[in-house]
Protein backbone atom coordinates (compact mmCIF):
# COMPACT_ATOMS: atom_id res chain seq x y z
CA UNK A 1 0.00 0.00 0.00
CA UNK A 2 1.56 3.29 -1.22
CA UNK A 3 2.29 5.84 1.38
CA UNK A 4 -0.47 8.31 -0.83
CA UNK A 5 -3.10 5.84 -0.82
CA UNK A 6 -6.17 6.33 1.31
CA UNK A 7 -6.99 3.64 4.61
CA UNK A 8 -9.53 1.61 2.64
CA UNK A 9 -12.33 0.94 5.65
CA UNK A 10 -15.30 -1.66 5.72
CA UNK A 11 -18.04 -0.84 7.80
CA UNK A 12 -20.43 -3.79 8.05
CA UNK A 13 -23.33 -4.57 10.53
CA UNK A 14 -23.58 -8.42 10.99
CA UNK A 15 -26.58 -10.53 12.38
CA UNK A 16 -30.06 -9.73 12.71
CA UNK A 17 -29.37 -6.20 14.04
CA UNK A 18 -31.77 -3.39 12.04
CA UNK A 19 -30.34 -0.11 13.73
CA UNK A 20 -27.75 1.21 11.32
CA UNK A 21 -27.83 4.77 12.63
CA UNK A 22 -24.52 4.59 14.63
CA UNK A 23 -22.84 2.83 11.58
CA UNK A 24 -23.84 5.25 8.79
CA UNK A 25 -22.61 8.22 11.60
CA UNK A 26 -18.68 6.38 11.65
CA UNK A 27 -18.91 5.29 7.93
CA UNK A 28 -19.58 9.13 7.12
CA UNK A 29 -17.03 10.33 10.00
CA UNK A 30 -14.16 7.98 8.82
CA UNK A 31 -14.96 9.61 5.37
CA UNK A 32 -14.90 13.03 6.69
CA UNK A 33 -11.16 11.96 8.20
CA UNK A 34 -10.09 11.55 4.68
CA UNK A 35 -11.06 7.73 5.13
CA UNK A 36 -11.73 5.81 1.64
CA UNK A 37 -14.95 4.14 3.27
CA UNK A 38 -17.61 1.75 1.84
CA UNK A 39 -20.45 0.18 4.14
CA UNK A 40 -22.29 -3.08 3.46
CA UNK A 41 -25.69 -2.48 4.83
CA UNK A 42 -27.91 -4.28 7.70
CA UNK A 43 -27.79 -8.47 8.14
CA UNK A 44 -24.65 -9.48 7.06
CA UNK A 45 -23.37 -12.93 7.78
CA UNK A 46 -19.40 -12.95 8.75
CA UNK A 47 -18.72 -15.09 5.73
CA UNK A 48 -20.67 -11.92 3.58
CA UNK A 49 -18.14 -9.57 5.42
CA UNK A 50 -14.85 -11.58 4.98
CA UNK A 51 -15.97 -12.06 0.91
CA UNK A 52 -16.39 -7.96 0.77
CA UNK A 53 -12.77 -7.14 2.92
CA UNK A 54 -11.31 -9.53 0.71
CA UNK A 55 -12.75 -8.46 -2.37
CA UNK A 56 -12.43 -4.56 -1.43
CA UNK A 57 -9.00 -5.39 -0.65
CA UNK A 58 -9.50 -3.12 2.55
CA UNK A 59 -7.23 -2.33 5.35
CA UNK A 60 -10.28 -2.35 8.51
CA UNK A 61 -13.62 -3.62 9.15
CA UNK A 62 -15.15 -2.12 11.51
CA UNK A 63 -17.98 -4.01 12.90
CA UNK A 64 -21.29 -2.16 14.61
CA UNK A 65 -22.96 -4.45 16.49
CA UNK A 66 -25.59 -3.68 18.94
CA UNK A 67 -27.37 -7.16 19.14
CA UNK A 68 -25.66 -8.66 22.14
CA UNK A 69 -24.02 -11.58 19.77
CA UNK A 70 -20.75 -9.59 19.51
CA UNK A 71 -18.58 -12.58 20.72
CA UNK A 72 -19.70 -15.02 18.38
CA UNK A 73 -19.97 -13.02 15.34
CA UNK A 74 -16.41 -11.30 16.01
CA UNK A 75 -15.16 -14.32 16.63
CA UNK A 76 -16.32 -16.41 13.44
CA UNK A 77 -15.13 -12.77 11.55
CA UNK A 78 -11.72 -13.24 12.75
CA UNK A 79 -12.00 -16.82 11.89
CA UNK A 80 -12.71 -16.25 8.22
CA UNK A 81 -9.99 -13.60 7.74
CA UNK A 82 -7.43 -16.12 9.25
CA UNK A 83 -8.87 -19.01 7.17
CA UNK A 84 -8.40 -16.33 3.64
CA UNK A 85 -5.11 -15.08 4.71
CA UNK A 86 -6.75 -11.74 5.63
CA UNK A 87 -5.10 -11.66 9.41
CA UNK A 88 -3.23 -8.11 8.53
CA UNK A 89 -7.06 -6.52 7.94
CA UNK A 90 -7.53 -4.40 11.52
CA UNK A 91 -10.68 -5.08 12.69
CA UNK A 92 -12.47 -2.94 15.32
CA UNK A 93 -15.80 -3.11 17.02
CA UNK A 94 -18.48 -0.96 18.38
CA UNK A 95 -21.79 -0.66 19.64
CA UNK A 96 -23.36 -1.94 23.08
CA UNK A 97 -20.47 -3.98 24.37
CA UNK A 98 -20.27 -4.47 27.86
CA UNK A 99 -17.14 -3.31 29.81
CA UNK A 100 -16.45 -7.41 30.77
CA UNK A 101 -16.29 -8.44 27.02
CA UNK A 102 -13.82 -5.99 26.04
CA UNK A 103 -10.82 -8.00 27.12
CA UNK A 104 -12.43 -10.76 25.10
CA UNK A 105 -12.75 -9.29 22.10
CA UNK A 106 -8.98 -7.73 22.35
CA UNK A 107 -8.15 -11.53 22.94
CA UNK A 108 -9.56 -12.34 19.71
CA UNK A 109 -7.39 -10.12 18.22
CA UNK A 110 -9.52 -7.18 17.67
CA UNK A 111 -7.83 -3.96 17.54
CA UNK A 112 -9.91 -1.79 19.58
CA UNK A 113 -13.35 -1.65 21.06
CA UNK A 114 -15.39 1.52 20.42
CA UNK A 115 -18.69 2.15 22.74
CA UNK A 116 -21.75 4.95 22.20
CA UNK A 117 -20.30 8.31 22.79
CA UNK A 118 -16.72 7.51 21.24
CA UNK A 119 -15.43 10.28 18.89
CA UNK A 120 -15.00 9.83 15.48
CA UNK A 121 -11.12 11.38 15.89
CA UNK A 122 -10.42 8.95 18.54
CA UNK A 123 -11.57 5.68 16.05
CA UNK A 124 -9.47 7.37 13.37
CA UNK A 125 -6.29 7.79 15.24
CA UNK A 126 -6.69 4.30 16.72
CA UNK A 127 -6.57 3.25 12.96
CA UNK A 128 -3.82 5.54 12.02
CA UNK A 129 -1.73 4.49 14.60
CA UNK A 130 -2.11 0.45 14.03
CA UNK A 131 -1.98 0.65 10.61
CA UNK A 132 1.61 3.21 11.25
CA UNK A 133 0.35 5.66 8.86
CA UNK A 134 -0.03 9.69 9.92
CA UNK A 135 -2.18 10.38 7.23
Amino acid sequence: MGQDSKIRVLVAKPGLDGHERGAHVVAYGLRDEGFEVIYTGLRQTPEQIVSAAVQEDVDVIGLSILSGAHLSLTKKIMEGLKAKGANDVLVTVGGVIPEEDKKTLEEMGVAGVFTSGSKIKDIAALIRTKLGKNA
